[in-house]
């Protein structure tokens, strides 16, 4: 029996362009059609780039289109030469009771080599990283290895590249990105991973009016399988609509007892409001990524696991609210993961300013594979300039 669902691409602002919303269309016999659904008008201003305070995220009438919903977009600045201009030095030493230095790089596109995202460009957020953290637990996967991700959903070809290819194309294809960040990084050995959106967003309320749609165990366990004949790890993405992670994640509470399977959780389709999914971006608060995290170390404990990973998916500032106030607790590892497209000086720009600016443990990277989306696509070399060096990069 066919099930209907729409699939949203959700807002993914940038340079306060209008977003695209597009739905990924019905799930029948397993697979998902994509059809454009509507175009939304951004109410958020794109602060300008000479406070470091830019985003990222793509729409998904594009082709890379996020986790049965958004691509997404790195959130700009006003196009001007301002967009050259010095940071202003962070307020990051008033916690350090240093001297504050005066930045010798730059943010926008002709930041260059000196774009304060890097490491020893002048920023003072240098010092900020790594930040305190517990020791890493027998069996943690980070910081000793980086795990390189492909993200998707094998019913639609737009969600990412975990279904745009046949299975076998897309494992070869894993493996040759996993060769050459071991080749351009020998140090830090990979840990191949399949990223699966578990739980899509919807643009319908579906039968219990949360707008939102779970996989079936069938699908878990097929990416599952492909996860086990490349010694990949699996993460879980959860995008909850108007659901909540208290109600979503004891279902899948069966598959994360598993040693070797993460997860991921989406501010955006967070829609705390009861807005729908795709109006405006959503949020997370430090609340609900503890109770994420307290709810996998709790696994950890009882069944004796290897420490989980966490990965939070971070489009905007504001769709993570209270990162200070986010506990760690050695059982979990949290990603703090930028989340985006556009230009490399564009999603540099959304690095510094809510990751490298907002340490919480580790830190991510999304790359889209196709030059459209990323416009173009960042240089691996360049993502291992930044500080602190993403362990967890996300291929889409």
């Amino acid at each position: 029996m066919s099930v209907s669902a729409l699939n949203l691409s959700t807002a993914r602002w940038a340079r306060g362009r209008a977003v695209i919303v597009t739905a990924i269309g019905t799930l029948f016999a397993g697979s998902l059609v994509s059809t454009p659904v509507l175009v939304a008008q951004s109410s958020e201003k794109a602060p300008t780039q000479s406070t470091g305070q830019s985003s990222t995220k793509p729409s998904t009438k594009s082709p890379t289109s996020k986790a049965g919903t958004s691509t997404k977009r790195a959130k700009g600045t006003k196009k001007s030469t301002k967009s050259s201009k010095k940071a202003k030095p962070s307020t990051a030493t008033a916690d350090t009771g240093k001297a504050p230095r005066k930045p010798t790089g730059a943010l926008g596109p002709q930041a260059g080599d000196r774009h304060l995202a890097f490491k020893n460009t002048g920023s003072d957020l240098d010092s900020l990283w790594p930040p305190a953290m517990p020791a890493p637990l027998p069996g943690s996967i980070l910081p000793s290895k980086r795990i390189i991700a492909f993200y998707g959903n094998p019913r639609s070809v737009r969600m990412g590249i975990l279904g745009e290819f046949a299975p076998d194309e897309m494992l070869r294809k894993l493996d040759a990105e996993v060769a050459e960040w071991n080749r351009l990084d020998p140090k830090t050995p990979v840990q191949p991973a399949l990223h699966l959106i578990a739980v899509v967003a919807a643009g319908d309320k579906g039968f219990d009016g949360k707008y939102r749609n779970r996989m079936d165990s069938t699908l878990i366990e097929k990416v599952y399988g492909w996860a086990k004949s490349r010694n990949a790890i699996m993460f879980l993405d959860v995008q909850v609509g108007l659901s909540t992670l208290q109600e979503e994640l004891p279902r899948l509470e069966r598959f994360l007892k598993r040693p070797d399977v993460h997860l991921g959780i989406d501010p955006e389709f967070s829609m705390k409001d009861g807005t729908r999914p795709g109006k405006k971006i959503g949020t997370y608060d430090a609340a609900d990524i503890n109770y994420a995290s307290r709810y996998l170390a709790e696994l950890v404990e009882k069944n004796k696991l290897p420490p989980k990973v966490l990965v939070i998916h971070r489009f905007t500032q504001r769709g993570v609210t209270n990162a200070k106030s986010i506990r760690l607790d050695p059982k979990v590892q949290i990603v703090m993961h930028m989340d985006g497209f556009g230009p490399p000086s564009l999603k540099r720009d959304s690095y510094y300013s809510y990751i490298k600016k907002e340490p919480v443990q580790f830190a991510g990277w999304k790359q889209f594979t196709k030059a459209k989306n990323d416009k173009p696509t960042t240089p691996r070399s360049e993502i291992l300039r930044l500080w602190p060096v993403p362990l967890y990069i996300q291929v889409q």
